[in-house]
């Protein structure tokens, strides 16, 4: 039979370290010995560890390794009662935290458990297999108390997140009633919010209606962030007049000063819709082609006229082209995640061609508008065999001239 020393003054661990680690807040070494003994003949594999006061438990619980239970009686010399139960709980928020008293009393052990101790035990009806048992169920209801915690916690952290990465997102500004906007997002990063694509739309106070949509290197929240950053910089240099290559330039600079690496860069196209809707100006910085729809056709942009992505080349310059717009247009922006995926079980891409020819099906089905963009990204996945592991921004305005 295992004994603790009559003499001892501190703490005493008992058994090995990879036991059931428990605390017995005790003044009374008789009753230390007992609760040793009781937990030897359970056959419990536990370590004991005994305080005789509260400041002493307080200096071993601030300790390492941390408790799994904790036994306290609630009379002590520098603590009692409730009080010295609550103490206990705060010092040992994670433990179960179970009674063990020499007061038979049914009202303390209510308020007890009411208090925050996983069950109550009177001294005097102990025995070795319940305190096994009460031992084990405490470590049980803890366990399921911390899940729920977590699960509660894990929910109220998924909504702040939700909120706040719909906070991220652009909210367009159109005035013009002709004007319709759509958009599909999605990151490629399992379980994440927000991705290295971004997106934005502004029509500025002359008429002109102005997309973009950008493309950060890799993966991950810090993408992400730098997306954000990049889109909130584009729409206020947009606000202050700032356009095409200047606005380009500028934007490459803060590239340069934000990112964490000279290996980012970033993928961008920008398009300025004319205040009459007759026409429209791409810049394309290594970004895809967008896509240009009438009521019956759709093509994609010449491949011609493309600068490099931002955050390559010192002093890069980026060309316009003009593209002119039929009386009743749309123009699709989109990131490569969108044609990065698979054509069956081969090596072949969508690509810009296979995209070409999924948004002509599905024009030709009387798609439009956000339909139109939700068969696009739903295709591409059933063409890849699942899910597209790239982010995914899609950006559609479509107008018509009076």
């Amino acid at each position: 039979m295992k004994t603790l020393g009559a003499s001892s003054s501190a703490g005493v661990p008992v058994v090995g370290r990879d036991a059931l680690r428990i605390l017995l807040i005790e003044d009374d070494l008789g009753d230390a010995v007992l609760v040793q003994e009781f937990l030897d003949e359970a056959d419990l594999d536990a370590g004991l560890t005994v305080a005789r006061s509260l400041a002493e438990a307080r200096d071993l619980l601030a300790g390492s390794p941390s408790f799994h239970c904790v036994l306290v009686d609630l009379s002590l010399p520098d603590a009692d009662g409730l009080d010295l139960l609550r103490k206990v709980l705060s010092l040992a928020p994670r433990a179960a935290v179970l009674v063990l008293t020499g007061l038979n009393d049914v009202q303390v052990g209510v308020a007890a458990v009411a208090a925050g101790a996983e069950d109550y035990l009177v001294k005097q009806e102990v025995e070795p297999a319940l305190l096994a048992r009460a031992l084990r169920y405490a470590l049980e209801r803890k366990r399921a108390e911390e899940s729920e915690r977590e699960l509660v916690e894990a929910r109220l952290l998924s909504r702040e997140n939700t909120r706040l990465a719909q906070g991220l997102l652009p909210v367009p500004r159109l005035r013009d009633d002709r004007l319709r906007h759509h958009t599909r997002y999605r990151p490629g990063h399992r379980r994440a919010l927000l991705g290295g694509d971004f997106y934005d739309t502004i029509q500025t106070p002359d008429g002109a209606v102005h997309l973009m949509i950008g493309d950060v290197s890799g993966h991950g929240p810090d993408e992400a962030s730098l997306g954000v950053r990049l889109r909130m910089a584009w729409r206020t240099l947009v606000l202050t007049g700032l356009t095409g290559g200047d606005l380009l330039s500028t934007l490459d600079e803060v590239l340069t000063l934000e990112r964490w690496t000279e290996e980012i860069f970033t993928t961008l196209c920008m398009i300025t819709i004319a205040p009459d809707q007759s026409h429209a100006t791409v810049y394309r910085a290594g970004h895809p082609r967008p896509l240009l729809f009438d009521a019956t056709t759709v093509e994609a942009l010449p491949e011609a006229d493309c600068g490099p992505a931002l955050g390559l080349f010192p002093d890069a310059e980026w060309p316009a082209s003009t593209v002119g717009l039929p009386g009743a247009w749309a123009l699709m922006l989109y990131t490569d995640g969108l044609i990065e995926g698979r054509v069956g079980d081969g090596p072949r891409r969508l690509d810009t061609e296979g995209l070409l020819a999924l948004a002509r099906d599905a024009l030709s089905d009387g798609l439009t508008g956000q339909d139109l963009l939700d068969a696009l990204v739903a295709e591409a996945e059933s063409l890849n065999g699942g899910g597209l592991t790239d982010d995914v921004a899609v950006l559609l305005v479509s107008g018509e001239r009076r």
